[in-house]
């Protein structure tokens, strides 16, 4: 068996024979969105270790409190979804997953973007969605495959400089946030849709005033038609 959907109301661990799979590559453990229902898993046992063929690991809408260091071992891991959990740290280990280019970590309680994720260089989409993250450290810099970052709904004040290293950023969502301003190199972000179409950028619900006149001046034009809209509206 090289797939496996495990579900149920009162999923509150994993069954021990799972760990004997040892051929399993795609393994869920997370509830339909549709059914709005919260599985009730607080822990990812270590024997995690176990499946090492696993690409694809699914445990959205449980109630995780913490990940084992061990999930650093699954080095073919590309997928990972720890959405809607009560994380409020990851281990450093799991700077080890290489391959991993998929993490969604959206709903948890993160304060921090944890700096073992700066390592993961084959990373292409990251949702830190709806946590209470106040900085980015100066590591982002790191994710230059990176094509999507979604970071709505949390503490930030500012953008550092670093963001605007990630040239392959095409969607970059960052309403809901604290931000009054945007560093001066932002327009270099060319992959960005600035036309009427903006849907890749996101900014609503921030203070923001008018970009530094270095955003507009280095950037598509579009950068400033889409500032002087986003502050009618």
């Amino acid at each position: 068996k090289k797939k496996l959907k495990i579900s149920g109301r009162e999923l509150a661990s994993v069954p021990a024979q799972v760990f004997g799979l040892d051929q399993l590559q795609v393994l869920e453990m997370s509830p339909e969105r549709e059914s709005c229902l919260r599985y009730r898993m607080e822990l990812l046992p270590r024997e995690i270790s176990h499946l090492r063929n696993l690409t694809c690991l699914y445990v959205d809408s449980n109630n995780l409190k913490k990940i084992p260091a061990e999930i650093g071992t699954l080095s073919h891991l590309e997928r990972l979804t720890l959405s809607n959990n009560s994380l409020s740290s990851l281990p450093p280990e799991m700077g080890a997953l290489q391959r991993l280019h998929s993490l969604h970590l959206a709903n948890n309680s993160l304060t921090e973007l944890p700096a073992p994720l700066c390592q993961l260089r084959s990373l292409t989409f990251l949702d830190v969605s709806d946590n209470k993250i106040g900085t980015i450290p100066s590591s982002i810099r790191h994710l230059q495959k990176l094509e999507t970052l979604l970071l709505l709904f949390n503490s930030l004040e500012s953008l550092p400089e670093d963001v605007c290293l990630l040239r392959n950023l095409h969607t970059l969502w960052l309403g809901n946030n604290h931000l009054r301003t945007l560093p001066a190199s932002f327009g270099e972000l060319v992959n960005l849709d600035w036309g009427y179409n903006y849907c890749s950028c996101n900014f609503e619900g921030n203070p923001l005033e008018s970009p530094p006149p270095e955003v507009c001046s280095r950037g598509p034009a579009e950068i400033r038609d889409y500032f002087l809209s986003f502050r009618r509206t």
